[in-house]
């Protein structure tokens, strides 16, 4: 009886000692083979089945729900930024900004005037909204006077001239020319100037508008000079122009006095043609009646065959 108690006692002592072997064999990872709780260091036999699967469950316990581990979270990859300006490559507009350069959200080299040049290379930073400008972020300057298209009023000024804030020549006696054609610079104001900027005489001798023998048709080489005398009359609205006609002494008078007229009204019809108002106009033949010259000679009577312009 004795034996029996003691062969009990000796097997609860391997039971509790197995289970706590158990228990610690159950507190290692399932999948790993190694276990420091097991007297064989593995994990083996009735150890095994009460590990694998369901840690810490014996034969008769009730099952576990089956355990899925959860797989970790994938990392999203890398981006890129190519270009090195802060902006990575899935939102940079711009992948290939130059090294150094300030960019926008976009990854876009920042325009602060908005003319379409980035600041980096805009010379002309301040350009107003709306400007033309050249590759340089500059606005045109289509003359090269130093005043821009946008405020220029005299946009083909000759190269090198002299102008003013809006971009025209100066004329500094107020005369209508301009200084650089301005022969008389220093006219006296008010005063009406023929296109060398000097003032007009009150009588004009139209020299070379010359006619041929006892004809009133111009010669070719007359429109150059009628074509100023119409430029300096446009200039004036109002004036009042009498062309007078003459002639030399040959021939009768009446017949002097008709050429005569036939001659200014030449030249009137071709001043209007040019652009001067009907009404600035008169036409007068004064035949030989009011010779410059001497007619007896050949060199008087060219002189005396002319037209002359009668500022009013």
């Amino acid at each position: 009886m004795q034996d029996k108690l003691c062969t009990r006692h000796v097997l609860s002592i391997a039971l509790v000692t197995a289970w706590s072997a158990t228990a610690q064999a159950a507190d290692a990872p399932y999948y790993n083979p190694a276990n420091a709780a097991s007297p064989s260091g593995y994990t083996t036999d009735y150890q095994l089945y009460k590990t694998i699967g369901c840690p810490g469950r014996g034969l008769l316990d009730a099952p576990c729900k089956e355990s899925i581990a959860a797989k970790p979270e994938a990392k999203p990859a890398a981006v890129g930024d190519a270009d090195k300006d802060g902006v990575p490559d899935d939102k940079d507009r711009c992948p290939d900004t130059p090294a150094g350069a300030k960019v926008d959200a976009s990854g876009c080299e920042l325009d602060s005037d908005g003319d379409g040049v980035v600041d980096r290379l805009d010379k002309c930073p301040g350009t107003p909204a709306g400007a033309k400008v050249d590759a340089r972020g500059c606005e045109f300057d289509s003359d090269g006077d130093g005043v821009v298209d946008r405020l220029d009023k005299c946009p083909d000024t000759p190269a090198g001239r002299k102008v003013n804030a809006q971009g025209c020549e100066l004329d500094s006696d107020g005369d209508g020319v301009v200084d650089a054609l301005d022969q008389c610079p220093d006219t006296p104001a008010g005063d009406k100037v023929d296109n060398k900027g000097c003032t007009l005489p009150s009588t004009i001798v139209l020299k070379g508008v010359n006619f041929d023998n006892d004809s009133a048709v111009l010669k070719a080489e007359a429109r150059a000079i009628l074509d100023d005398s119409a430029k300096t009359l446009k200039r004036y609205p109002g004036i009042k122009a009498e062309v007078a006609g003459h002639t030399d002494a040959r021939a009768s008078d009446s017949h002097n006095q008709a050429l005569s007229q036939r001659r200014a009204q030449a030249v009137v019809d071709y001043l209007i043609a040019a652009g001067v108002p009907t009404d600035a106009l008169s036409a007068k033949g004064y035949g030989e009646a009011e010779p410059m010259a001497d007619n007896a000679t050949a060199e008087g009577c060219a002189q005396n065959r002319r037209v002359e312009l009668r500022i009013h």
